[in-house]
């Protein structure tokens, strides 16, 4: 059997790519790394990694995806700073969806920092 694709649109399989992450195995080296997998997190419907992975400013108490949309792709639009020597980033994306049998897209543009040596989302931007 083939292995699952990785949601987040990189040629990888799951398990090699976002699903290391999702495990905590390893720690996106990049603001758009932790961009990809955060999506990911949202298509395979891990709210635990999505919690870890937000700053705690600004991160809800809890969480509570909603199952009726199924996260079918994602465009990265752009992204400045975020690599593996900046302590800051940005990521602007594209995420498609199908929500009762009708596809949408939402846009984003999302703002990334370092904290304890780890990428964080902090926000829309």
């Amino acid at each position: 059997m083939p292995a699952r694709p990785c949601p987040c649109g990189l040629p990888a399989p799951y398990d090699d790519c976002c699903g290391r992450f999702h495990r905590g195995e390893a720690a996106a080296a990049t603001a758009e790394q932790l961009m990809r997998s955060r999506f990911s997190a949202f298509a395979v419907g891990d709210a635990a990694y999505l919690l870890r992975t937000w700053q705690p400013a600004g991160r809800p108490a809890r969480l509570d995806l909603d199952r009726r949309l199924r996260w079918t792709r994602l465009e990265v639009l752009g992204a400045t700073g975020g690599s593996v020597v900046h302590t800051e980033g940005t990521v602007r994306f594209r995420a498609h969806y199908v929500e009762r049998g009708r596809p949408g897209e939402m846009e984003e543009h999302s703002r990334f920092v370092r904290l304890d040596g780890r990428w964080v989302y902090a926000g829309a931007i």
